[in-house]
């Protein structure tokens, strides 16, 4: 157990430290150590978790990475998973914040954000197009193997050009998905 709880760690610290970007952008480097490196999960189930962990508030790390630790090792693999991905990030961004105000109109700082920029870009691009297979996999054969599709489709278009507030949207796949993609 104790080897586990040491891998969980290292294995999501790693990630984590090595992500840029934010939450989603981290998704592809959990997935390596979740599924490639540790095994815990297979790619199906990490979908599964990835599906379930955006469904729920709060930054996407912290959920995925717990969900994936509980499975793992019960309560104490989920703390574990929290510990891992908040406090090295924590401490590191205690330790840089000094050294970003003292040289935040470096010419050379703002080329490395700039430079940090499309490889962000290029992590959630990954990540949409792993996710796309389990977005996009119709549950039945019958007329309805549209329906996940036609949830993308409403969804962007009612919360990006109709501003309909997201959670709405959330709410309402959750529900016709609950009703119709059994």
């Amino acid at each position: 157990m104790l080897k586990t709880l040491l891998d969980l760690f290292i294995g999501f610290g790693r990630a984590t430290l090595l992500g840029y970007g934010g939450g989603p952008a981290i998704v592809p480097l959990y997935e390596h150590e979740a599924v490639d490196i540790y095994h815990w999960v297979t790619q199906e189930e990490f979908g599964q978790v990835l599906a379930f962990s955006n469904a729920l508030p709060g930054p996407i790390a912290t959920k995925l990475t717990m969900l994936i630790g509980y499975k793992v090792a019960g309560w104490l693999g989920a703390t574990v998973a929290l510990i891992a991905v908040t406090i090295p990030v924590f401490i590191i961004l205690i330790g840089f914040f000094a050294f970003l105000e003292k040289f935040k109109d470096s010419p050379f700082l703002k080329g490395m954000v700039a430079g940090i920029r499309p490889v962000v870009f290029v992590m959630l691009a990954m990540l949409a197009w792993d996710f796309a297979k389990y977005a996009f996999v119709p549950k039945n054969t019958g007329p309805l193997n549209w329906l996940p599709f036609g949830i993308a489709a409403a969804y962007f278009i009612l919360v990006h050009y109709l501003n309909l507030n997201p959670i709405l949207g959330v709410v309402a796949s959750l529900i016709l998905g609950g009703i119709f993609l059994r």
